[in-house]
């Protein structure tokens, strides 16, 4: 996959710090303020490619804030400001030379309501690919996100009808494969399958199967039982509550799924998991 833009997004670079080695990404100390009050702070974790990292935790305790800092959302908010690390294929995704636009080509995110465009089901998938430019093909390259994203055979007679005609898990399942026509190397998918109901949400989870085969995979999800489902990896945040009460989110525990769910190292992710709390 080519990327024209001068910072190499696309070109990993060899990265010896302490942690997985195969990391795509590489989060140190990560802080993020709104107007300086701290909504996350000191998250330290490695995501690998190909496979399904599942943020949990209650609400409140700064998942979506977190996830959307791998794409530079956060950047759209006012007085935002992310502090810390973040490493990309070795990449500072916040150095003064990285473009934000650039970033978020090769990140995609799919969000937790479906929010296609009001166009057809082909417009919707052939907008990136549009807007960047990438009109070679461009047939092919909506046939392959559709199938992709394992809609192609209910939609392909009917490429030309409005997106907002499709039930709402198809709808999400457009959405990933709009995020799919621009060829991203990184799925971040924010409680993707809370607005489905239990068919459309198992179609979800199977995709993500199928995807994480081609791409690296973060999902936020209230579900405890989805992350047990889908996730390779499981970071488990929570809230600290400082003495004047301004709450921060933490990150207690990052493993393997399977322990997290469990053999968890910390009595907080086991009162969570339980159902104790949150």
């Amino acid at each position: 996959m080519t990327i024209s833009n001068p910072i190499h997004l696309a070109e990993p670079m060899v990265e010896r710090s302490s942690g997985r080695r195969d990391a795509i990404f590489k989060v140190r100390e990560l802080e993020v303020t709104y107007s300086s009050k701290a909504a996350v702070r000191g998250i330290t974790l490695d995501i690998a490619p190909n496979e399904v990292t599942a943020i949990i935790g209650p609400s409140g305790c700064g998942k979506s804030t977190f996830i959307r800092c791998f794409n530079r959302m956060n950047d759209l908010i006012p007085g935002a400001e992310v502090k810390g690390e973040l490493l990309y294929h070795g990449l500072d995704l916040y150095g003064p030379r990285v473009d934000a636009v650039e970033v978020r080509k090769r990140i995609g995110m799919v969000f937790q309501k479906p929010n296609p465009f009001p166009k057809s089901i082909y417009d919707n998938v052939a907008f990136g690919p549009r807007v960047l430019g990438r009109k070679d093909d461009l047939d092919g390259r909506v046939e392959r996100a559709l199938q992709q994203a394992a809609l192609w055979d209910e939609v392909k007679h009917r490429l030309k009808a409005s997106a907002l005609s499709l039930s709402g898990g198809q709808q999400q399942r457009l959405c990933i494969a709009r995020c799919l026509a621009v060829q991203p190397d990184v799925i971040l998918m924010d409680e993707p399958a809370s607005a489905l109901d239990p068919i459309a949400t198992t179609r979800i989870e199977d995709l993500m199967q199928e995807l994480k085969q081609s791409y690296a995979i973060v999902i936020v999800t209230h579900n405890m039982q989805q992350a047990a489902r889908v996730a390779d990896m499981t970071a488990f945040f929570s809230v600290d509550i400082a003495d004047e009460g301004e709450r921060t989110g933490i990150l207690v525990e990052f493993d393997r799924t399977d322990k997290i769910f469990t053999q968890p190292s910390d009595q907080r992710t086991e009162d969570y998991v339980t159902g104790r709390f949150g």
